[in-house]
């Protein structure tokens, strides 16, 4: 290297060394002391300076920002998890109140009725087009429960046992079409047979010869909010189960008998866990109510 190049470097040096100290002694002093070099410097210096502050305050602005940003997205992520934790833990929640609610009411149904029965849970069901249940599959086996027990809950009749086979049965419906109950209209006493329409946009049944009336003063035979019950004829269904209610009443002038829709008792819908009754209950002891005199003491009775 040069001894010109060497004092260029030199010169150069100093300048960067000098400059920066011409301006910190500028900025340091008072304004009424400054001398004619520093304001000079001054002079010199302000855009730079302010090109210089304005460049860093950009910088630490989006840094700030970007941070920031990073902060908040991973805030976010982590409400995210806690909702969608949340949302799993009140989904749960639901299914267990909703499980209790039914096994409380099945409870209620086994203290009610004399009869041998068995809980059973609905795993499955059936859907028709208009996502109306068209049948049920209970966790209950061939080992269990046989075809045709009737199938229950608080609010009434479901169906009965179509079909049982290794740890699982298939219920019929009261609204299937297959189906048909012995009933009695609450009301009035009079004894019908409540069969499934199968309509897929509605649970329905329907009453079959229901004769007119042609007596003006003659009682009705059946009537729109007349409840229905299993009148224990046949012997496939226990006396007593409700059935339904009457949905509406259409009579026809060309027709000999009346038209009877019956709203079914049960929710479909809604059915997590029935009752099957494995046998109809006991018939009643007619000397129940009887006064009865005691047995003697050793064959003997005092005078």
């Amino acid at each position: 290297m040069t001894l010109r190049r060497r004092l260029v470097d030199w010169a150069l040096a100093g300048l960067f060394l000098l400059i920066p100290a011409l301006v910190l002694r500028a900025s340091l002093r008072h304004p009424e002391d400054l001398g004619t070099v520093d304001q000079a410097v001054l002079r010199v210096s302000a855009p730079l300076q302010a090109g210089t502050s304005w460049v860093v305050e950009r910088l630490g602005s989006l840094w700030g920002r970007y941070i920031a940003l990073v902060g908040v997205e991973d805030e976010n992520a982590e409400l995210r998890q806690d909702n969608e934790r949340l949302r799993r833990e009140l989904a749960a929640m639901a299914r267990k109140a909703f499980d209790v609610e039914a096994l409380e009411d099945v409870a209620s149904v086994r203290r009610q009725t004399s009869a041998d029965t068995i809980g059973a849970r609905v795993i499955a069901a059936s859907l028709s087009s208009s996502y109306r249940v068209v049948r049920l599959r209970l966790d209950r086996g061939a080992d269990e429960v046989s075809v045709g027990m009737p199938v229950v809950t608080s609010q009434g009749l479901v169906g009965r046992i179509q079909a049982a086979y290794g740890r699982h049965a298939d219920v019929l419906l009261v609204t299937d079409p297959q189906s048909s109950v012995e009933v009695v209209v609450k009301r009035t006493g009079r004894l019908g047979n409540v069969k499934g329409l199968g309509i897929r946009d509605r649970y329905a049944c329907a009453i079959e010869w229901v004769e007119r009336t042609s007596d003006p003063g003659a009682e009705v035979a059946v009537r729109e909010g007349d409840e229905l019950y299993t009148s224990g004829l046949g012997g496939a269904f226990p006396a007593g189960l409700k059935v339904g209610t009457v949905r509406k009443v259409t009579t026809r002038d060309y027709q000999m008998f009346e038209e009877v829709e019956v709203e079914p008792a049960v929710d479909l819908s809604r059915l997590r866990v029935v009752l099957v009754l494995l046998a109809p209950p006991p018939p009643p002891d007619p000397e129940a109510k009887a006064a009865r005199r005691s047995d003697p003491a050793f064959n003997v009775r005092p005078y």
